[in-house]
């Protein structure tokens, strides 16, 4: 168990909707990503990238990213990326541990939930539906789904409104990279970073940081239990 909320003075708040980041918070994505992104690059001529390089370099969506990093050959990246992406995405999808337990958590609590991810929105339904997660979320949102992807706050406050919510501190934002931190900020939410080794280094602007989804229970039960 390991979580830490990082405001003391200003306690996370327990939460009215929860919203989950995708790709590597409840599913193991890297292994695949980590090869079409290369598969990709090495069509396009382009130099491929260590493990360590792409999870510092893959977080936004591909409608915002591609075109800066292929210029204008941007559009046939996309075509072999998808190509790559089609073949693979089901047959490699493994949840991360304890993310279906702790989706049941929130459930048991009757706290709607959410996906916001930069994941296109059709493969990312696929994702979801394959999975059997469905009826577990109120909405699901990927890339293109709304008028800008992530860091820009529009999906969440999409959800949001779906509820009759006010964004606020009692919103969580779960995800695992600077990217969700910065969605959580721009909506006026609470961000939880979920990343291994929680607590051992400084982290970008967020309530609370968790080591995965086991803590993550530990966390709202934390929370509940202080403000009962």
């Amino acid at each position: 168990m390991n979580y830490r909320d990082q405001s003391p003075d200003d306690p996370l708040l327990p939460p009215a909707a929860v919203i989950f980041d995708w790709d590597n918070t409840l599913v193991d994505s890297w292994p695949n990503l980590i090869r079409i992104m290369n598969a990709t690059l090495a069509a396009m001529g382009r130099p491929t990238w260590t493990p360590d390089e792409a999870k510092r370099r893959i977080s936004k969506s591909l409608r915002d990213s591609f075109p800066v990093l292929f210029g204008g050959e941007w559009e046939r990246a996309r075509e072999i990326f998808y190509a790559e992406l089609e073949s693979s995405h089901l047959a490699m999808l493994r949840t991360l541990p304890d993310a279906g337990r702790a989706i049941g958590h929130f459930r048991s609590l009757g706290i709607p939930l959410a996906v916001v991810s930069n994941k296109t929105g059709d493969y990312l339904r696929r994702e979801v539906a394959h999975l059997g997660w469905e009826p577990c979320f109120a909405a699901v949102y990927g890339a293109g789904d709304a008028p800008h992807d992530k860091p820009a706050p529009d999906a969440v406050l999409l959800f949001l409104a779906r509820l009759g919510l006010a964004p606020g501190r009692n919103i969580w934002f779960v995800g695992d990279g600077l990217v969700d931190m910065e969605t959580a900020d721009a909506a006026g939410c609470a961000g939880v970073l979920v990343r291994e080794g929680a607590g051992r280094n400084p982290a970008p602007p967020q309530r609370a940081e968790v080591d995965g989804c086991r803590s993550l229970i530990d966390l709202a039960d934390a929370v509940l239990g202080r403000r009962s």
